[in-house]
């Protein structure tokens, strides 16, 4: 199945990967053109940035050159970072760490926010434990925190540390609060996909810098999502076969041999 990646996530995922630290505001014009090389044309390009604007995750600043541009906001910024952790860490949860539940109550006049917060609840990797009870890893607490904040959902949710005590086995359980299965399914996608460009580049000595570029910001545009869907459950609770090792190693592998050398054509874009 062919992968879908639409323009607002690939210009928040070029934001992430070289948006940041020192990198100055994008000119909209370097936007059309660092797009444009992973086949987003020109009108997607400016109506995916209104969209982001409108949604406060970026901001007009002008470049170093006087260009009109934009920035990532604070809250974009926010998010990123928290998303840095899962995205590039890759440390599974250790059975030990315990769990972070959210319960949430929502009045019934405010019946939109309870879909908001079941949706991103669930955009952050948690699974459901019981009606208006959501189960994660615990080192998800600070992330998760930023975020209903961030989102002012949370007057409507507390949130708790434990652990599983029973009835039935943890690794049992695991099975009704997430779609393994469908998780699975997601890392056998990106590992169709991606193995081979890896295999490709293994092949080569060489590193062109634009190819690098694209072939960098589809995996990790790709790749981005997947630690979100994937809790990163502890080994011992995983079905056996268990892809998302393999899948984080390709990507892993990827990001090793072409995210610096992308940079050098972000860079000719005049960032």
């Amino acid at each position: 199945m062919a992968e879908q990646h639409t323009p607002r996530s690939l210009i928040v995922t070029l934001y992430g990967a070289y948006g940041r630290g020192s990198a100055g505001p994008f000119a909209v014009a370097e936007l059309i053109r660092l797009l444009g090389a992973v086949g987003v044309d020109a009108p997607s390009v400016r109506s995916s940035v209104s969209r982001l604007k409108r949604r406060g995750l970026l901001v007009p600043e002008r470049t170093g050159s006087g260009a009109a541009g934009y920035a990532l906001s604070s809250d974009a910024r926010q998010l990123l970072d928290d998303g840095d952790e899962r995205i590039f860490g890759g440390r599974a949860a250790l059975l030990s760490d315990g769990w972070v539940l959210a319960v949430f109550s929502v009045p019934e006049a405010e019946r939109h926010k309870r879909h908001l917060l079941r949706s991103r609840l669930g955009r952050l990797g948690f699974g459901t434990a019981a009606p208006g009870v959501w189960i994660a890893p615990a080192r998800f607490f600070e992330e998760t925190r930023h975020t209903l904040r961030r989102l002012q959902l949370d007057p409507y949710v507390d949130l708790f540390r434990g652990e599983h005590l029973g009835f039935a086995a943890t690794a049992e359980a695991v099975g009704r609060w997430w779609d393994l299965a469908g998780v699975a399914k997601q890392h056998e996608e990106f590992l169709d996909v991606h193995g081979p460009v890896l295999r490709a580049w293994e092949s080569r000595g060489e590193t062109p810098a634009e190819e690098a570029y694209r072939d960098y910001l589809l995996a990790l545009d790709s790749w981005r999502r997947l630690p979100y869907a994937d809790p990163g459950l502890p080994a011992e609770l995983l079905p056996a076969g268990w892809p998302g090792g393999r899948s984080a190693a390709v990507f892993s592998a990827l990001h090793e041999r072409l995210r610096d050398a992308g940079a050098g054509f972000v860079r000719s874009a005049g960032v």
